[in-house]
Parts: structure tokens; sequence; C-alpha cells
């Protein structure tokens, strides 16, 4: 049985967060700037986190469970939830 290898093109591409979130750059934000607007500019610096509908294929490419923004925000908001509930 040959072991399960994890996609090296995808993982040049991103960073895996201690709590399994993926973080990346947006495309299109490294030159040729003079045709896009400030506000789309300004937008490019910014790192985006992968969404809850491409988290099963990232995590098929990966090997590796895997937690979208959606699910970070959840469960921070059932522990501030718990916490004030328990005070």
């Amino acid at each position: 049985m040959p072991k399960s290898k994890s996609h090296k093109g995808l993982l040049k591409r991103i960073k895996i967060t201690k709590s399994g979130k993926i973080r990346f750059r947006r495309p299109h934000s490294r030159h040729i700037k003079s045709n896009k607007t400030g506000q789309q500019v300004r937008s490019y610096r910014r790192p985006r986190y992968a969404r809850a509908g491409d988290m099963k294929r990232y995590s098929m490419l990966l090997f590796r469970p895997l937690r979208s923004q959606e699910q970070s925000i959840a469960d921070q908001k059932e522990r501030e939830a718990s916490t004030s509930n328990a005070s």
C-alpha cells in the first residue's frame, strides 16, 4: 500500500495555522497593478482564509483534518457563550 502524499503545489501556496485553518493570498496580486483600482490593491494585502465549501477538497488533497473560517467563528462564539453562562 503506497503512502498518502500531500499535494505539494497546494502546500507551496497556503499556510495551515495552528488551529487548522488555511490562510492564503489572493491571486492576481503580484504585478500589473496600474490597471487595478486602489481598493483592489489594498484588498490584496490582506491574507484570506479558506471557506467552508473548499475545506473538503483541501482536506482530501492534504490528507489531514482542516477547519474553515466559519467553523472557527462558530466555535469561538460557543466558547464565549459557555464562559458567560458559567460566570
